[in-house]
């Protein structure tokens, strides 16, 4: 076994390059730890699924024998997106895995792996504990677990429709770009008995990714997207990840919709039918998300980042739905799950009843400039973040997540990298050219 745990356990999911850091005997070994951590919470039965990169149904495979050796029942589902993952965990009421590597590129693979009703799980609330029962060896009980397949596609299309009025929807034209990731499986199924006219880029599933990554998140791998939208004359672009729980957005004119915009445009049409819900936004997002959900009646709850406090905080206070910048949608009657597909039809949904182009419809909510994510390397973030930190003594300031530094019209979020020696800059102004100078600001503080 090659497989390094020390370096594909992270934060919140395990990760790595294939086969030197995870092979197929570290698969079945955390299989088994996994199932032994389940079987402690009174679980018998867990959902398995696999993203289409090339070692998928083999790693898939291990991981639910090691599963099995240690008492424990898998229902296989092949070939899924994180979501519907997501989705067979609640429906059925089990823990479950999926093996992918999300937006990473060709060479790398992982898991996601969630409690029964896609409860998340993280180093500190059992992924640690996963680590250390993996990295020990097996410890197999007597009687082996049963395997059995399971279609959930149907089911999870369903699932994903009863979001939306489904009458309501307009025959919009529609660019989505599934990067050759799992949206190629799921986005055609929950398109097919809809109205839009679907322009559907590189729909072939392939690990391989042979025309560009899967990460939206990076502006080059819109550029494909952006100009489909503007050759078609298309009404909308959507740009999925590799496993397809994100997606980001795409106006006509082809101009990317930010994820704090996309969060405020999905909470107004909740708000809409749900009057005086809970909304969740991390503290990235722009502070239009607040405002939006305030005008919607609704009430804003400001989180860490991370889609286990996410999860976390809309258990607590119930809310119906959680954004966050980076492109993650969460929905309470998704079992508190993110999901790009979802997303992507309440805003379809929304620019059908709008009556004008998305242009249009975001207008209204564009109402400050951001600088996106800097990243910069620094010996010591936590001195630098002090250092800065010192230099605005008369701000609003907090520590929820890194160091916020609030000056009414115009503030920024610091905060060390978990993985990296990086500090990421997000800071939010009225106007570009402030952004740009208060970005010079901030950073002629790190020293």
């Amino acid at each position: 076994m090659t497989t390094d745990f020390d370096a594909i356990f992270k934060a919140y999911d395990v990760r790595g390059t294939v086969p030197d850091q995870f092979d197929a005997d570290g698969a079945r070994a955390i299989g088994g730890a996994f199932a032994r951590f389940v079987s402690s919470k009174g679980e018998t039965s867990i959902v398995v699924g696999h993203d289409m990169r090339p070692e998928g149904p083999e790693f898939s495979a291990a991981f639910g024998d090691g599963a099995n050796d240690h008492g424990v029942d898998v229902v296989d589902v092949g070939l899924c997106a994180t979501d519907m993952m997501y989705y067979a965990s609640g429906v059925l009421e089990m823990p479950g895995a999926v093996f992918t590597a999300s937006h990473n590129p060709a060479g790398y693979n992982g898991i996601k792996m969630c409690l029964a009703k896609a409860a998340p799980i993280g180093s500190d609330s059992g992924l640690d504990v996963i680590k250390q029962m993996a990295a020990a060896g097996p410890d197999p009980t007597g009687a082996r677990g049963g395997r059995s397949e399971q279609d959930m596609l149907g089911g999870y299309v369903e699932h994903v429709h009863s979001f939306v009025d489904t009458s309501a929807l307009k025959p919009l034209k529609v660019v989505a770009d599934t990067a050759n990731g799992m949206g190629g499986l799921v986005l055609p199924a929950v398109m097919a008995d809809l109205p839009f006219v679907v322009d559907h880029l590189f729909p072939e599933l392939d690990g391989t990714f042979p025309n560009h990554p899967a990460d939206p998140i990076q502006p080059e791998n819109q550029k494909d997207l952006m100009a489909r939208v503007l050759a078609t004359g298309a009404d909308i672009g959507l740009a999925f990840d590799g496993d397809a729980d994100r997606v980001f957005v795409v106006d006509e004119t082809a101009r990317a919709i930010s994820g704090s915009l996309t969060t405020a445009m999905v909470a107004r049409s909740i708000l809409e039918r749900e009057p005086g819900a809970t909304v969740i936004h991390n503290l990235i997002c722009s502070k239009t998300v607040p405002e939006v959900i305030a005008e919607g009646g609704g009430t804003a709850v400001r989180t860490r980042v991370g889609h286990s406090f996410i999860k976390q905080v809309m258990a607590e206070t119930g809310a119906v739905f959680g954004g966050e910048h980076s492109g993650h949608y969460y929905f309470r009657e998704n079992y508190r799950a993110d999901s790009g597909l979802i997303a992507a039809l309440v805003v379809l949904e929304a620019l059908s009843n709008h009556g004008a182009g998305l242009a249009d419809l975001v207008s209204t909510l564009d109402r400050y400039a951001a600088s996106g994510e800097i990243n910069t390397k620094v010996d010591d973030a936590a001195a630098v973040i002090e250092r800065v930190a010192a230099a605005y003594p008369d701000a609003d300031q907090d520590r929820m997540d890194g160091l916020t530094v609030d000056h009414g019209d115009w503030w920024f979020n610091l905060r060390a990298s978990n993985t990296e020696p990086l500090l990421r800059l997000n800071l939010e102004a009225a106007t570009a050219e402030d952004v740009e100078r208060r970005v010079d600001e901030v950073r002629a503080h790190f020293g």
